[in-house]
Parts: structure tokens; sequence; C-alpha cells
């Protein structure tokens, strides 16, 4: 596409600027782009065990997702040469692999590339070619507090209807002590709140674009998915739910203020409520598509200058050593492993007695249909597979926060939607 295009050829001039101004400076040290969740932020402690073994120093630059995206998405459009690895997911991978933004992985045969679960290797690759790894994967699901369900007579089913969420999160929410039926991600952006909406959406049997690429956002499903969304937060959810993302909502969890929670699936691995229950994703008469798939995976700009350390890093930290290596570190352990990457671990004894949350996960990431269909005439499920979706969402995400802080009712609100999402794609010359 002619943005995809245009930005290429930034990068072919930055590549060569940043390949010059780095030609002096080759040494064993690594700048690394992290998202700043859980699994990254340890995976820095378990990495000083790579140091000491390799003597390859790691500088991380850690940020939360949104902020990432923006800045990694910058530099390597351009070769700035910032980051010798990066943070990326399933929606830049395959562009970025074809475009020749990033290079491919090639690894050895210990590496074992056929472990990785196939619709994470799948999602990241370009004509059969894997461009960046996964460190670790995700679905969605329902995460809800069994004791205050109990409590309050209700039950959540997997695959459970958005009617029986609502009045399940009604039950639960009793804000005067401090406990708000449902926490659910309002913060503005393609993979903050635009990811969690777009599943509600699919439930409901709409989808982000047309058969004709045109946007969808105008839609009645569209309108029903938003408006059930917006009044389950403002009855059920915590104050300023438009600021939560992930970060914000695990400590609220955490910190026992919420019933139920539907997000990623990695949550699990850090929630610390024993009361802890699990369920597939909702859906409003249309499982396909209500619950996404996503890895966060690791990639390699092209021209970095230590494009050669830079790969065997990446071949270490999304390997099965590295799995080993969390599990018998004495700060996480095995409840703690990154998991969605690889099959071999749910065949791990000691993972399947620390993660009670691991058949519901690898049941959500195998039930994830990011394929196109009838009713989603594109490849993805919470984004779409096509280099302009991170402006639609952006626009999209903000018009959501923007209805579900009451400053736009939900129908002004996506007919912006629209309006930006037929700007950007008439610009990008779909139609």
């Amino acid at each position: 596409m002619k943005s995809l295009r245009n930005t290429a050829l930034g990068l072919t001039l930055g590549v060569a600027a940043a390949t010059t101004a780095f030609a002096d400076s080759h040494a064993k040290a690594l700048t690394i782009a992290i998202v700043n969740n859980g699994h990254m932020i340890n995976m820095q402690k378990v990495a000083e065990a790579y140091t000491a073994e390799t003597g390859v120093a790691l500088k991380w630059v850690s940020l939360e997702e949104g902020v990432l995206r923006e800045q990694v998405t910058s530099d390597t459009a351009t070769g700035g040469g910032q980051y010798d690895i990066i943070n990326i997911g399933m929606q830049e991978a395959p562009i970025w692999g074809a475009a020749g933004w990033i290079e491919p992985l090639n690894f050895g045969a210990d590496y074992d590339v056929d472990d990785i679960l196939p619709a994470m290797r799948a999602g990241l690759s370009a004509d059969g070619q894997l461009y960046a790894a996964p460190f670790y994967g995700e679905s969605s699901m329902v995460m809800y507090r069994g004791d205050l369900a109990d409590a309050a007579g209700v039950t959540i089913a997997d695959n459970d209807s958005w009617d029986n969420i609502t009045a399940a999160a009604a039950a639960m929410h009793d804000p005067e002590n401090g406990v708000y039926g449902a926490c659910l991600r309002g913060k503005p952006g393609w993979g903050d709140n635009g990811a969690f909406i777009g599943t509600i959406a699919n439930s409901f049997g709409a989808a982000y674009l047309n058969a004709d690429m045109t946007p969808a956002f105008d839609t009645p499903e569209f309108n029903a998915a938003v408006t059930m969304y917006v009044n389950l937060l403002q009855n059920y959810g915590p104050p300023g739910s438009e600021g939560n993302s992930f970060n914000e909502i695990l400590a609220l969890y955490n910190e026992g203020k919420c019933g139920l929670w539907i997000d990623a699936t990695i949550a699990a691995s850090f929630l610390e409520n024993e009361n802890v229950r699990y369920a597939q994703a909702p859906n409003a008469g249309n499982p396909v598509g209500a619950n996404w798939l996503w890895a966060w995976a690791m990639a390699v700009p092209t021209g970095s200058p230590n494009s050669e350390e830079a790969h065997k890093f990446i071949e270490w930290a999304t390997s099965k050593e590295y799995v080993q290596a969390v599990g018998n570190h004495p700060d996480f352990g095995w409840g703690k492993v990154p998991t969605g990457q690889r099959a071999s671990t749910y065949a791990i004894p000691e993972f399947q007695a620390a993660a009670k949350f691991a058949d519901a996960e690898l049941a959500a990431i195998n039930s994830a249909a990011p394929e196109a269909t009838d009713i989603k005439p594109y490849v993805g499920v919470q984004f779409v597979a096509i280099p302009e979706f991170p402006e639609i969402g952006t626009a999209f995400g903000q018009e959501m926060a923007a209805a579900l802080s009451g400053a736009k009712s939900v129908e002004d609100a996506l007919a912006a939607a629209q309006s930006a999402a037929d700007s950007i794609l008439k610009e990008a010359g779909y139609y």
C-alpha cells in the first residue's frame, strides 16, 4: 500500500545512515526495547546469567505498550538504529518482514522451531519465513473471583452470553467496599481498548472492515457491541476506566478490587488471589473471534550493527532453555514462566502443578480465529493485517474512550471513527 511504500523508502535511506553512524561502535552490547509487562520485566533478571556467560551487555528500554509501539514503529520505519532488538507482535511482524524492515530468523536444530505453537508461528511469519520469535503468546479469557461469584449466587460459563456477564458483574459490584463488578480495558490505543472492543464486536457479528475494505463502524452490530461495553463499565466498572489498560487493571485485581476481568491470558501468571477462576471469552451469538490472538515477540531491525549477537540472544530468550531458567530461578518459579509460545511448556509437570490456568489458556489460544471469515473478511482477530490499521485503530480507540468517559455518545463516537477510517483508507488507495 502507498503508506508502506513511502515508509519503506525512508527505511532504505535511514538504514544507510544508521549503518554509517554505528560502523565504528561494534561492541558486545545490545539495546533492547521491551514492553513493560511482567514477563519482559522478569527477563531482565533472568538474562543476567546470559551476560555472565557470553559477556554481552544488555541495555533495556522498558516502555508502556502504546509508547513502545509508537517509538519502535517510528525508529524501525526510518532506520533510526536505536535498537538491536525490538518487541513487536502479529500485526507488525509479517508486514515488516515482507517489507524488509526486520531480519528473517533462522535458528539451529536445537531451537526446535516446530515446538512453537502453530498459531504463534504462523502469525509471526510471512510466506513461511519467521520474522519474530514469540517470547510469550496469549489469547483472552474471563478471570473472575470465584469467592465473590459464589457469595453473589452467580456462575460464569465458557463462552457465556454478554447478558450473563453483565448480570454477574452487577451481582459482584460492591463499590462501598471497594469492589467493582467488571474491570476492563478503556485506555485508548489499537492494542489497548481497541483490542478488547474489537473482540466484543466480533462476538456481536461485527467487524472493523467490510469485504470491500470500507470501514464498518456504522453498523447496528458495532453499535450494539459498544453500547453494551460502555454500559457495563459505566455501571459496574471502577472510576476512570477510560485510563485503564493491562497494568492498571492487574494492580486493581491484585488489590481485590475486581469481580471479573476479561483480558490477556498471560495475566493469569501474575494474579495473586487464590480464588480466581477462568472461563472462555463471552459471545453474543458468534464465538468466532470472541477471543483475541497475540504474541509479544522479538525481532531484529534491518541494519542493526549488532545483528549476529541480536539473533543469538533471541534464540536463547525464546528457547526451551529459557523456560527452564525461569522455572528454576529462585525469584520466579514455574508459575511465572512465559507461556503461549511452546507446546512443550504445557507438558512440564512442574508447570502443570503451578499453573492452574494452563488448560484454559491453551484452549483459548487454540480456539482463536485469525483467518478471514464471512463476517470478518481479513486476517487478524483484534486487528487487521494491513499497514494502515494502527492509524485506524488509534483513532477508533480515542473515540471509544470518549464514549466511555461520557464526552461523546456511542453514536457520535462511532461516526467519528467511521469518518477517520474512511479518510485513512481512501488516502492509502484501497478505494
